[in-house]
């Protein structure tokens, strides 16, 4: 045995799985490992595994996974029967509820169990409200933020209860940087296609525009998802003989080699945690250009230091990319700050070191714990409506159900009797 602990990660995956989450994980483990810690990931998949789950078993790693049930009690029995089976030294939730709620029997077992936010959305909100502020058996022992803001968030709700540490995301930072090509310059988005936190729409909308009014400038929309069709719907109007490229999907792996290729990463978001590929395109010396958000961007894009905020996606968008485009020198002085400020704070090596001295702190490894624990019945909280959309509870059994009801019309009988009694029903 290594003495380092034995690590367990619960995460979703499917077919053509993206964004910030899963793509962490596909980084993470293997730089685990290179640092002697025995790593595993549980699966609940939709379709199968993705790109993830695939890459990882691949690369040799235990990946138990199964076609994620269909309520979260049947999620948390699974996970829990995973866990007794191969009992870790420490537990982490990447954004999985059923996993969140897990981990209330690991640490009666006396595992530490950690949790990550990535987002500043309802979904991250509700985690932090549930396991951070929630019922005491709920609280993790640690959980981790990828940004200052959402770090200060969970520290205001744990209050102390919970170990709160800030580890933020790391990239690769290619050898040699972007270099502008004489006669063009290219735009370019990665990330997710949804309208809900990404805008894709209005985001395509807003290329087409800059292409249109800027001679010389291109734009390339690298990414999938669900609002896919919205996007082909405005390049084939507004984007029409213009030269934005909807590229799709592009593997995570060989996403810097498609940056070193232009000049310009944006991100118009509602929200954000700390976005990877805006962290990809300033390692390229890609120059950001973001709206402003209260989470991840303050902390990467310092206003005419290491990019350009900009107020919205129209008239302000547009001033910032001819400013890149025509101001002598900016682009390049803007292009050295975005890399060094990647390569300083935001390596792969400074967050797996990051990582190794957080797990090597909470366990002990080879010390004696219970067996887990996994009950016939499970005591969960109401449902959070930040949750509602994963946390899928099986429904009351029908003697409880009954029971429920009969009190209730007992009740309301009550109720009526006495209002009659009064007189005050006509």
């Amino acid at each position: 045995m290594s003495g380092l602990p034995k690590i367990t990660i619960c995460v979703h995956d499917q077919p053509g799985n993206v964004g910030g989450p899963v793509v962490w994980i596909r980084r993470l483990l293997p730089e685990l490992r290179q640092r002697g810690f025995e790593t595993r990931c549980l699966f609940l998949t939709w379709g199968g595994l993705g790109a993830t789950g695939l890459s990882l078993q691949a690369e040799g790693f235990d990946c138990p996974s199964v076609e994620c049930p269909a309520t979260t009690e049947e999620r948390i029995r699974w996970i829990l029967s995973r866990l007794q089976e191969n009992p870790p030294d420490i537990f982490v939730s990447n954004v999985v509820v059923a996993a969140y709620f897990a981990s209330r029997w690991v640490m009666a077992a006396g595992i530490p169990a950690l949790g990550v936010l990535h987002s500043d959305d309802a979904h991250h909100q509700a985690l932090q409200a549930q396991f951070l502020a929630g019922d005491p058996a709920n609280r993790l022992t640690a959980m981790v933020c990828v940004s200052h803001e959402l770090e200060q968030q969970a520290r205001g709700r744990s209050r102390g209860q919970t170990l709160v540490r800030r580890i933020p995301y790391g990239v690769a930072v290619p050898s040699e940087p972007v270099r502008r090509k004489a006669g063009r310059f290219r735009l370019a988005y990665v990330g997710r296609l949804v309208e809900e936190q990404k805008q894709i729409s209005a985001l395509t909308r807003a290329l087409c525009r800059v292409v249109r009014m800027l001679p010389g400038t291109d734009a390339l929309i690298i990414g999938d998802g669900p609002d896919r069709n919205a996007v082909e719907r405005v390049l084939a109007t507004e984007g029409a003989g213009l030269p934005v490229i909807l590229a799709g999907r592009v593997d995570s792996e060989v996403i810097q080699d498609r940056l070193l290729d232009c000049d310009v990463i944006v991100l118009l978001s509602d929200y954000e945690g700390l976005p990877i590929a805006l962290l990809e395109g300033m390692a390229c010396g890609c120059v950001p250009v973001c709206l402003q958000m209260r989470s991840g961007i303050p902390e990467l894009v310092q206003p005419e230091v290491t990019g350009l905020i900009v107020q919205n996606r129209d008239e302000d968008f547009l001033t910032a990319i001819r400013r890149l485009q025509q101001e002598p020198g900016l682009w390049e002085r803007l292009s050295q700050a975005a890399r060094a400020r990647v390569a300083a704070t935001y390596s792969s090596e400074s967050s797996a070191v990051q990582w190794a001295g957080l797990l090597g702190e909470l366990s002990n490894p080879g010390s004696s714990k219970a067996r887990i624990n996994i009950p016939a019945q499970f005591d969960l909280p109401p449902v959070h409506p930040g949750l509602a959309r994963e946390d899928l509870r099986a429904p009351l059994p029908d003697s409880f159900a009954r029971k429920v009801m009969l009190r209730g019309r007992r009740f309301a009988g009550r109720i009526r009797r006495r209002i009659v009694g009064s007189g005050s029903l006509s």
